[in-house]
């Protein structure tokens, strides 16, 4: 039996594994911290799910308010998203 035919239908569904909270921060559910896929599950709704480069932007957008990315540096990454979601 193969890695992909025991993996749980939620696998790499972003809104599933990776929720926004009640705080505006995203956290992995008490469930898929006991799974043993949680790890490249993750990583696979971080990489291939549509919704991942929101993600990406809201992290740099939390960066640009805590005072760790210059605007110029926020710009350019907010650009370079952008330029990705074209292709």
């Amino acid at each position: 039996m193969t890695d992909e035919m025991t993996r749980p239908v939620c696998f790499g569904v972003l809104e599933t594994v990776f929720p926004m909270g009640k705080k505006g921060l995203r956290h992995s559910p008490d469930g898929c911290m006991a799974c043993p896929h949680k790890t490249p599950c993750l990583r696979e709704a971080l990489t291939f799910d549509p919704g991942a480069k929101e993600v990406t932007a809201e992290r740099v957008d939390r960066a640009y308010a805590s005072g760790n990315l210059s605007f110029l540096s926020r710009w350019a990454r907010k650009k370079s998203l952008a330029g990705k979601n074209k292709t």
